[in-house]
């Protein structure tokens, strides 16, 4: 088992989730099996119950993980389906010792940071390395680690000291050490600053781990003296100093990596198979998108993308399957709503939604902005305006289908509700009202087809079911199925029992699908999520 650890120095934001992903989408194209892990040093169990302002969005897997973004990176690059367990967490590691610790594994020894928290790290890596992750059950040739934060804080140190043990555990000759950090470009001249790379490999150097390889961020290339000068001081050779300038897309830093000779210095065949040309082909194609398809986002995270990264990166699959250049037009939703008070704003929502050739409301939590995604929802049900609504984007669209068509006035979920006069939404009996953590229903489930036929089955292709990611805790009130689809608005895929309802499609539309699913979750590039394809397709006029 060869690894690839890194790290990151000077700031956080500087990519270092990309940098991992593209490094295993080159030792995939050597032909290896790879696999990843995410190391988070938060003392929370997982990143269930963290605000997408703190975090961004919930990544969810199909064990039922709710992990950090980072994995949905590097599932999307690999094209890999990871567990829970590749995504490893203070909480995690902290309450696996304690646990051990009440059995008595310890033989009564006091219980410290270093051997107890340390060992347990790398027994954790070590297992996790080798679970077979891309559908085959072959073990990984290789593992990518990523460790969160920067180093330096006072939360990474028992990760850095157990991943310095570990070198020698597996072999030095099996890790390559990768650092990411910032090389600043200052005045009107656009000197190239080394001194914080400096800085942070000197600090990771004194904890003991000395970096094979730096990738540093920045607006332009490394010129070669930057590069010659960082060699100096940072005890790398010159030919392991990387440059990941910006680039137009992300799915350049691959190509950037192996134009620079990362390949060679891992001592791999990058051209072994055919997928980093097939990966040079989809860059460009994206390059060179010019036509535009505008999609209205209606949500309430509008200036924090990040809280839907996984949508906007299946936007951008389903986009580039169409041949159109996306444009999201984003939306705060509560800027819909009639007693919005700010008259320009509600205006301009109001504009951009009616210029979109599709709409899309993603899931969410809270009652913020739902009566604006209701009227979004009536907007695009009543204009023959492309819909696609998942999860919550179900419910309000079922929640105005019941007001304005059944005429179930006070219609609504109880989650915004308790006392709705009509309860169109309510939630699941099976789900925990105290503990908010892991108790949602989560993870892959079967959708079966309950029609012959349908837009979206179509879409889907053969096969009597679909399998997708979940994460909710309200559901379709069943007592109202029966009069919602009289009335044209069919459920079109339910569970296994036959009672709750995953997918509508509403009779007589080019396309207005809800699905309580979160189909972003297993979006790849060049393999793009069927609702989202659907949408794209719709709002393009090829569907």
């Amino acid at each position: 088992m060869k690894y690839v650890v890194v790290s990151g120095g000077v700031l956080s934001g500087l990519g270092k989730g990309v940098t991992a992903s593209s490094i295993g989408v080159l030792l995939k194209s050597a032909g290896l099996r790879v696999t990843s892990i995410k190391i988070d040093p938060y003392l929370n169990s997982d990143a269930g119950t963290m605000s997408p302002f703190e975090h961004g969005e919930v990544f969810v897997l199909d064990d039922g993980g709710e992990v950090d973004l980072d994995l949905g990176n590097y599932e999307r690059f690999l094209d890999i389906n990871l567990g829970k367990d590749n995504n490893l967490t203070t909480g995690k590691i902290y309450s696996k010792v304690i646990e051990a610790e009440r059995r008595g594994d310890y033989l009564g020894k006091t219980v410290q940071v270093i051997p107890h928290v340390t060992d347990a790290v790398q027994e954790w890596i070590e297992d996790v390395a080798h679970q077979p992750a891309d559908g085959s059950d072959e073990i990984p040739d290789a593992c990518i680690i990523e460790l969160g934060g920067t180093v330096g804080d006072i939360e990474s140190s028992p990760y850095i000291e157990a991943l310095r043990q570990f070198q020698f555990r597996v072999g030095r000759e099996n890790v390559t050490f990768v650092h990411v950090s910032l090389v600043p470009v200052m005045g009107p001249v656009g000197e190239q600053k080394t001194k914080p790379t400096q800085h942070t490999v000197k600090e990771l150097r004194g904890l003991g781990i000395t970096p094979d390889i730096l990738v540093c961020r920045s607006t332009a290339p490394l010129n070669d003296e930057t590069r010659e000068k960082l060699a100096a001081f940072c005890h790398v050779p010159p030919q392991a100093v990387m440059s990941t300038h910006d680039v137009p897309n992300i799915y350049h830093v691959p190509l950037m990596l192996q134009e620079q000779g990362l390949c060679d210095i891992l001592g791999v065949d990058c051209h072994s198979t055919s997928l980093l040309s097939d990966w040079k082909i989809m860059a460009h194609h994206l390059d060179t998108l010019s036509e535009e398809v505008h999609i209205a986002m209606v949500g309430k995270y509008t200036n924090l993308s990040d809280a839907y990264l996984s949508v906007i990166k299946s936007l951008q699959h389903a986009a580039m399957a169409v041949d159109r250049k996306l444009i999201i037009d984003w939306i705060e939703a509560s800027h819909l709503e009639t007693d919005w008070g700010d008259k320009n704003e509600h205006d301009t929502a109001w504009a951009q939604l009616k210029q979109a050739d599709g709409v899309l409301v993603p899931g969410g939590f809270g009652d913020r902005g739902v009566e604006g995604k209701i009227l979004a929802a009536n907007y695009a049900r009543t204009s023959n305006t492309p819909y696609l609504g998942i999860c919550l984007g179900l419910q309000v669209a079922t929640i105005e289908f019941c007001r304005n068509v059944l005429g179930l006035e006070g219609a609504n979920s109880t989650e915004f509700d308790e006392n709705a006069k009509t309860a169109a939404v309510v939630f699941m009996p099976e789900i925990s009202k105290t503990h908010l953590g892991g108790t949602m229903r989560l993870g892959a489930r079967p959708t079966l087809w309950q029609v012959d036929d349908c837009a979206i089955k179509r879409l889907y292709g053969e096969g009597e079911s679909v399998d997708e990611r979940h994460r909710h805790r309200y559901e379709v009130n069943p007592d109202l199925i029966e009069r919602i689809e009289a009335a044209g608005l069919v459920f079109v895929g339910k569970d296994e029992t036959g009672q709750r309802c995953e997918i509508f499609e509403l009779e007589g539309h080019p396309y207005y699908i809800g699905v309580q699913y979160h189909p972003e979750f297993k979006s790849r590039p060049g393999r793009p999520s069927p609702p989202f394809l659907g949408l794209l397709k719709a709002s393009t006029g090829q569907l």
